[in-house]
């Protein structure tokens, strides 16, 4: 179960329980799921009950134990308990079938995995100065949101700078509006479309004006073009790219991505021949099959794959808060946290084998993860308007 899925798994017991009349008070167009803070219980946690407590005329603990009693059923939630004053705890089911929920998602809508339809009912209207950071700023903030169903127009105060074309960036309409509306202002850039294309070219540039906070000034100088880890920019595409370069290899030593997980650790992978896919398997008992069976669908991934995994779930939570929030830097942050976990798990847990090593269990599903980080990261950079380049 993802957090998405999460969500909609409280939002359909706040349903159950208003329809049952169990609770009466408005349903809410969303549940917001965090993932627990250190130091909390369970995996994720919701506020939803004091949310709903005054419409309700209700302590806050006593609609939390109307929606426990609900979701508490549902597939893929082991335990559901009311901490505070009346905040829902929730611990899923079998961490490891969560993160493969999570890879088959990631696996079965590409570049697409966090788009949805939360703001579907949402109209926006935002308007910008004649100013390269306000039209990439309001140009990716409309992606941020369409991806999420929302409609949005975006309107210029004078003619749009001939230049941003090559940006990526159009605009519906220019000129003064009739009423007022939603205002991109982050801090100018202080150089216009073509100065900056010229020394920097449109990807390093769009990165450049979107990494930063609308409040803070825009890093726009030769450290963008850095080819090294230092360059965040460098570090999230060159993370695709090997991952990409991981598939391939792959498909060169005749194996392919298999989310299963397989519980061996980094330093003691399971021999190729004590694999349930390998040679020993074959004429293997009934009992012995079922017991491989039931160890493939209960026990973890490696234990460094694990901060790697939990980017990629909450990945589609951080598309959803930089729409709302009209915050593209956001989601620049989220990318350069996965590549960086990313690299983590690569090194300390191989997806491709080395020398005469057999390819194992431990390396389709090390594949897995890593084809499902360079997907995030490039669906990411696609929001973006950034391109993610197979090679580098």
């Amino acid at each position: 179960m993802t957090p998405a899925d999460l969500s909609r798994t409280v939002l359909h017991a706040v349903r159950r329980a208003v329809d049952e009349d169990a609770l009466r008070a408005p349903v809410p167009a969303r549940v917001r799921v965090e993932r627990t803070r250190p130091g909390g219980s369970g995996d994720y946690a919701c506020a939803v009950a004091l949310q709903l407590a005054g419409p309700a005329a209700l302590p806050a603990l006593e609609v939390a134990r109307i929606l426990r009693e609900r979701v508490a059923a549902e597939p893929g939630v082991g335990r559901v308990e009311i901490t505070g004053p009346g905040f829902l705890s929730f611990t899923l089911d079998a961490p490891a079938e969560s993160d493969r929920a999570v890879l088959a998602a990631v696996r079965e809508q590409g570049l697409a995995y966090g788009h949805g339809d939360a703001l579907r009912d949402e109209i926006h209207r935002f308007h910008h100065a004649r100013e390269v950071r306000a039209a990439v700023t309001a140009q990716t903030v409309r992606r941020l949101l369409t991806a999420q169903g929302a409609r949005v127009r975006t309107t210029c105060a004078e003619p749009p700078d001939p230049d941003w074309v090559r940006l990526g960036v159009t605009v519906d309409a220019h000129g003064t509006p009739p009423v007022p509306l939603t205002g991109i202002r982050p801090v100018p850039a202080g150089a216009t479309a073509g100065e900056l294309l010229e020394r920097l070219g449109s990807d390093a540039v769009r990165w450049g004006l979107l990494r930063a906070a609308g409040h803070d000034r825009a890093a726009l100088g030769p450290e963008l073009l850095v080819q090294g880890e230092a360059n965040p920019l460098f570090r999230v595409r060159y993370a695709h790219a090997r991952a990409r370069a991981l598939t391939r290899g792959a498909a060169a030593l005749g194996f392919t991505a298999e989310a299963a997980p397989y519980g061996a650790s980094p330093a003691e992978p399971a021999p190729y021949s004590e694999s349930p896919s390998g040679p020993a398997a074959h004429g293997a008992s009934p009992a012995a099959q079922a017991a491989n069976a039931a160890l493939t669908a209960t026990t973890a991934y490696d234990a460094p794959a694990r901060p790697l995994l939990d980017l990629i779930a909450d990945h589609p939570g951080v598309l959803i808060a930089g729409a709302r929030h009209r915050a593209p830097d956001r989601v620049a942050r989220q990318l350069e946290a996965v590549a960086h976990a990313f690299f983590d798990f690569h090194d300390s847990c191989p997806p491709l084998p080395a020398g005469d090593e057999k390819p194992s269990a431990a390396h389709r599903a090390r594949l897995a993860i890593a084809e499902a980080a360079g997907t995030v990261l490039a669906g990411g950079l696609s929001l973006l308007g950034i391109r993610a380049p197979e090679h580098l």
